[in-house]
């Protein structure tokens, strides 16, 4: 079939062109106002690559992905003429002030204080774009210490107050009738080691490599993987957040750290020996301490690393929260997730794609 002529160009009539430059005033507002995946948040303008990108997370091994991406440098590769600059925490809460204080632009943090963050700032200053770790938390008790009910006086410790831990451990406590029975106390990773060896503290809920080496190290032993309490044993210890406003004006610089994300779980599902001497290395460059063989592959083999935030999740856990009497109600966590450049990145590798589970939508 013939195409039709080439309609010529005309000047609009005079009396049109007062409606014509309203709707386009109205499209190129509307065109500024929404992204693809990121909820009702109106959009920044895209800037292009960011000059830095401030990257958060916790020398610990259940963020590995994290670990492992600094040492071998994979994010910088990806982030090209972006500088990336690390700075590290015990715990999430304290992540999440950096962020809500614009100190920090990406973090590898805990389900609980990533629905905490999200929660504070009523769903507008960060996004959940990937997942990171599986598994990995553990409650490790004395040896004379064989049930949880044994517990009643004693003093439990977690990493900090609110953090993905401190929530777990009082919800399970909560569902046992043990709320008030049991003193749970927030002590940095590090110096729960001692405090367990002096007999201050009779129990931690620690996430890996800290209940390894509670065992180790301070003689105790594993009451309760946190894994067990979960369907199919999959449960988000890590995931990656961005600020809102980074990801909406710097979406290249977001999308070259995911790339460094994935290529770092990859490889070390690909290399897991090598893996774990990468992340043990830039423990000791944190920390000034290797890990021992023993404990580095106890740790090791409790987590899954996994680009998928398993955000099915993210409800519940936003009601433990409350059950954990660290929340007043649960968060609306609908419109928290934004996969978009996660699945770009997954599908340009010919990877199954991570689903938001309704946490794309307000």
């Amino acid at each position: 079939m013939p195409s039709s002529p080439p309609v010529p160009e005309r000047p609009f009539p005079v009396n049109l062109k007062p409606a014509i430059a309203v709707t386009l005033i109205a499209l190129t507002a509307l065109s500024g106002c929404s992204r693809a995946g990121s909820g009702d948040t109106p959009a920044a303008e895209s800037k292009g690559a960011a000059a830095e990108v401030r990257l958060g997370y916790f020398p610990n091994i259940t963020h590995a992905a994290a670990l492992i991406g600094v040492e071998n440098g994979l994010f910088t590769k990806e982030l090209g003429s972006t500088k990336l600059t690390t700075q590290t925490f015990n715990a999430g809460p304290d992540e999440v002030n950096a962020l809500l204080g614009e100190s920090l632009d990406i973090a590898y943090i805990g389900s609980g204080p990533a629905i905490n963050a999200y929660a504070k700032s009523k769903g507008e200053a960060v996004k959940l774009i990937a997942g990171a770790t599986s598994g990995g938390a553990q409650l490790v008790v004395k040896p004379e210490i064989n049930s949880i009910e044994e517990l009643r006086g004693k003093v439990v410790a977690t990493p900090q107050l609110a953090n993905t831990q401190d929530v777990s451990l009082k919800k399970y406590l909560a569902e046992k009738n043990l709320t008030g029975q049991v003193t749970v106390q927030n002590v940095e990773n590090a110096a729960s080691l001692d405090l367990f060896k002096k007999g201050d503290i009779q129990a931690a809920w620690a996430p890996q490599p800290w209940s390894a080496r509670l065992v180790a190290e301070a003689g105790a032993k594993v009451l309760l993987d946190e894994k067990t309490l979960w369907d199919g044993g999959a449960f988000p210890t890590t995931v990656v957040i961005v600020r809102t406003k980074f990801l909406q004006e710097h979406p290249e610089t977001v999308e070259a750290v995911l790339k460094g994300h994935v290529a770092a779980i990859d490889w070390a599902k690909a290399n897991k020996d090598e893996a774990k001497k990468a992340a043990n290395a830039h423990l000791e460059k944190l920390t000034s301490k290797k890990l021992g063989d023993k404990i580095l592959d106890a740790a090791w083999d409790n987590i899954e690393l996994t680009t998928d935030a398993q955000a099915k999740h993210f409800p519940q856990l936003a009601k433990d929260a409350v059950t954990a009497g660290v929340a007043k109600e649960a968060a609306n966590v609908a419109g928290y997730a934004d996969f978009t450049l996660l699945n770009k990145v997954l599908q340009a590798q010919g990877k199954p794609q991570v689903q938001a589970a309704g946490l794309d939508k307000k």
